[in-house]
């Protein structure tokens, strides 16, 4: 028997099981893969990005238009999770861009410094039990000890999206829930291009300083060249735009104006090629100039317009789970303010399973902590009013 069940074991399900543990519930957390957290270490290995400084306005717009986590995100947004971070034990340090990152630039010390503070709470952590469904008012789960059922007064689901299914995220629950979902789409994804041979000597180079437009979203970033298109931060700021149809334009020299590109390329060539003459002329590295020979052949007379609105001709998003992360899921209107099911209560969400999305940036990975530990006070709020 246990008071409160998670299921998922990410950051919106551990967040969840300490707001039910400090609510005093005695709590089991379910978590399909062998370890916890393996998207959470994914995302560190390159320097785990927990959140952004900035104020509170311009943080919740990066979410675009979903009220619903408007409340979730002022009650726990970049502030409280430094400073949950930093009563791990874990020191951090804010980057020029407003980017927060622990100085360990990685995920596993805060991990194992979060799962040891929730077991010191008295928090079960089983593994290998995969959730499939419900019967009646009990839990299912497939498990090493055999097929088992639980009775809690309280679950929150924290199942994840779509993306990355070997860590995790398949998106299978969403069967269980039929009618309650928006269907799954690429988030902060890389898009797909069948480049021409004469791109093969560029793949894997970064392509830096360019501002990147689609639809009314704007970055100003960097992206780089892979043998499959295009990926990188400074797409995935403007994906959302791009998955739905809006054109992909590129500003290849944001620092200068049109005129400015048009009178530098104006003074004598000479017999230089015109490659040089992009080099000195506009400082025009290697990787730009491809770009602009790949999607322009044949170049018009006047360059200016092509190297401020660069046109990228793709073949749409790469596959859902590849992407970073993933729009649709469980919608909003299938649960109250407090994240619970309307159609089972007791029972709560939270997490990427829930449909929004937002760019990479910090704002992720606060989202999933900002609604586990919402669903985890609601979930104690009504344990305890329900007896």
């Amino acid at each position: 028997m246990t008071d409160a069940l998670v299921i998922g074991a990410g950051p919106a399900g551990l967040m969840a099981a300490e707001a039910l543990a400090e609510a005093g519930l005695s709590v089991l957390v379910a978590e399909a893969k062998p370890s916890p957290a393996r998207k959470f270490l994914m995302a560190g290995k390159s320097g785990l990005n927990l959140t952004k400084s900035q104020d509170s306005a311009a943080f919740i717009k990066a979410y675009g238009d979903v009220p619903a986590l408007r409340p979730m995100l002022e009650a726990f947004g970049p502030q409280e999770v430094m400073a949950w971070a930093e009563g791990l034990g874990q020191p951090l340090f804010t980057g020029s861009t407003g980017r927060v990152f622990p100085t360990a630039m990685k995920a596993s010390p805060l991990l194992r410094a979060w799962l040891a503070h929730l077991e010191r709470l008295g928090i079960d952590l089983r593994r290998r039990w995969r959730w499939t469904g419900w019967d009646g008012g009990a839990v299912l789960f497939e498990t090493p000890e055999g097929n088992q059922r639980l009775t809690p007064r309280v679950t929150v689901l924290a199942c994840g999206g779509a993306s990355w299914a070997r860590l995790g995220s398949d998106g299978v629950w969403a069967k269980h829930l039929p009618g309650q979902t928006a269907p799954f789409q690429p988030a902060n994804m890389g898009i797909r291009i069948h480049w021409s041979e004469h791109m093969a000597r560029h793949l894997g180079q970064p392509v830096k300083g360019i501002t990147l437009r689609a639809g009314d979203l704007q970055s100003r970033g960097e992206v780089v060249i892979s043998a499959q298109g295009l990926e990188g931060g400074g797409l995935y700021e403007v994906s959302r735009a791009v998955r739905d149809g809006a054109p992909l334009i590129l500003d290849l020299l944001p620092d200068l104006s049109a005129t400015q590109i048009r009178e530098r390329l104006a003074r004598p060539r000479g017999k230089q090629s015109l490659s040089n003459h992009l080099r000195k002329a506009l400082k025009l590295p290697p990787e730009k100039q491809a770009l602009l020979m790949e999607f322009t052949r044949p170049l018009p007379e006047d360059l200016s317009p092509v190297i401020k609105g660069l046109q990228v001709k793709h073949s749409g998003p790469a596959p859902m789970d590849q992407a970073i992360s993933t729009a649709g899921g469980l919608r909003f209107d299938a649960l109250d303010g407090g994240l619970m099911l309307r159609t089972r209560p007791g029972s709560f969400a939270a997490g990427e399973m829930l449909d929004w999305e937002a760019p990479t940036g910090g704002y992720l990975i606060t989202a999933c902590l900002a609604t586990g530990l919402w669903a985890g006070r609601a979930a104690a709020d009504w344990a305890r009013t329900h007896g």
